[in-house]
């Protein structure tokens, strides 16, 4: 996958892309306006050169050149015209025979009328501009000399053709200069704008690092329970209105307005639900009991009674049980919900563990029971009856969702800075669409919610307020042949 870059790194990037585009553009036209003036230049000097050195009958009348000089294969060659009035020093030239340059040389200079003879290596060097166009000048490389401006003309004292050159070193070296001060001052230049670009781009997005560093904090709060006060707001002077980031921080702020809103109107509605269910769930909790025992008496009294009103008498009070038991669920849940505190204290969990097992081997005999618990104490600060309930709860419902003959493990040991309660067994475990939703409230796994089994579906959500409550998590890991449900709390010394 390709790596993204962040904001600030594509702005470095593409500005100091620019910046060496500009300096490259204006390096290259500038090279190339001096380099086409320098040798316009060089060739005009060139073209007085050339016709000097055509002597008399040529375009300027110059009177012709002295001559008798030898080329360097010893071959005769008028090579004066090189030494003629107005010539420049280090002009070169060579006589053409037969598409070859057959003798050559270079003046000494001023204070000399000596002309430097060519050699057999530099004169097969101007042989590619024997042939060529008259008076057209060609740049050309000669052995231990360097570049040379060159152009073929014809010497009307001698006949022959001849080739007159001037030096293009100075020319050169003043393009590798140049060359060289705008790759040094384009360095200089990209370093420099790197620096300022920097310190713009860091200023101009410390407004957004400030956007980003209030969502942060937001995303770091419990939004999802409770009452939530959403306090956090991006500062004043970043909501702007001019500056995008002032717009990203002033819509970011009409966006928490929102949603504090709609969290207040949530957590007032859950308020009332919750104190509906607290109410009603006291409220209702005499009149069961009133049920239950007028039931009994009525069952239990000495006037004679027939067997279907029995009948009808027991299944009143079992009923009645069984609401009184799903209302007791509820207020606990409520209470739970509004955040009422437990009874915390340290507490060993592994006699905790060894009585609930015994209670549930009593209550399903059909299965098998085992214990795994370590020889030190389990210490965690916990309210002994609420964790008793998730532990009666979690075998409850191995219990109830198993067939006979299946093994229940309950275990308990310390990993990591926190306790472990694994319940586990080797049952057809859970369906996988009912895991995702096994800590709903009223969630069961039989569709039909039949009452068969005696569960209200509040049994998992009871677990799960519990070990929240105290700062723990529980997971499920369910599959064919094992189901383990494990509850995390935090260890105390």
């Amino acid at each position: 996958m390709r790596r993204r870059w962040s904001l600030r790194t594509r702005l470095l990037v593409s500005s100091m892309a620019l910046i060496a585009v500009v300096c490259a553009v204006v390096g290259v036209v500038t090279a190339v306006v001096l380099h086409r003036d320098l040798y316009r230049q060089l060739d005009h000097t060139l073209s007085g050169v050339t016709m000097r050195a055509a002597g008399p009958g040529g375009a300027d009348g110059f009177p012709g050149p002295p001559s008798g000089e030898r080329g360097a294969d010893g071959r005769d060659g008028d090579l004066g015209f090189v030494l003629g009035p107005g010539q420049p020093p280090a002009t070169l030239g060579a006589v053409v025979d037969a598409g070859q340059a057959v003798a050559g040389g270079i003046s000494a200079g001023a204070s000399s009328l000596g002309i430097t003879q060519l050699s057999t290596a530099q004169l097969a060097a101007l042989d590619q501009l024997a042939a060529g166009p008259q008076g057209v000048p060609h740049s050309v490389d000669l052995p231990g000399l360097g570049s040379y401006r060159i152009a073929l003309t014809h010497s009307h004292q001698s006949g022959d053709q001849v080739l007159v050159g001037l030096p293009a070193s100075d020319q050169q070296d003043t393009m590798d200069r140049l060359v060289l001060t705008e790759f040094c001052l384009s360095v200089g230049a990209l370093l420099t704008a790197g620096l300022v670009a920097v310190v713009l781009t860091n200023s101009a997005l410390r407004p957004l690092r400030r956007v980003v560093a209030t969502a942060a904090r937001v995303s770091e709060l419990e939004l999802h329970r409770g009452e939530v006060i959403l306090r956090e707001r991006v500062p004043e002077a970043d909501t702007d209105q001019r500056t995008e980031a002032g717009q990203v921080g002033a819509a970011l702020n009409r966006l928490l307005g929102h949603v504090g809103s709609a969290l207040e109107a949530r957590h007032a509605s859950e308020t009332q639900v919750r104190q509906f269910v607290a109410d009603a769930s006291h409220e209702l909790r005499t009149p069961l009991a009133s049920i239950r025992g007028y039931a009994e008496l009525t069952r239990r009294g000495r006037e004679e009674i027939g067997p279907d009103t029995r009948h009808a008498l027991g299944r009143i009070e079992s009923e009645a049980s069984r609401m009184t038991t799903l209302v007791e669920d509820l207020l606990l849940l409520a209470r739970l919900d509004a955040g009422r505190p437990l009874s915390l204290a340290p507490l060993d969990l592994s006699p905790l563990v060894v009585d609930c097992v015994s209670d549930a081997r009593a209550a399903g005999p059909e299965h098998r029971w085992r214990l795994e618990l370590p020889d030190d104490p389990v210490q965690v600060r916990g309210d002994r009856a609420r964790l008793h309930q998730v532990l009666v709860n979690l075998l409850g419902n191995a219990r109830h969702h198993t067939p006979p003959g299946t093994t229940v493990t309950a275990r308990a040991r310390q990993q990591d800075g926190r306790v472990l309660l694994e319940v586990a067994d080797d049952g057809p475990g859970i369906p996988p669409e009912v895991r995702p939703h096994i800590f709903d409230r009223f969630a069961r796994g039989d569709s039909s919610r039949s009452r068969h089994a005696g569960s209200t579906g509040l049994g998992l959500a009871i677990v799960h307020a519990v070990v929240a409550a105290h700062g723990g998590e529980v997971r499920v890991a369910s599959g064919p042949g094992r189901t383990v449900v494990t509850v995390a709390l935090p260890a105390t010394a």
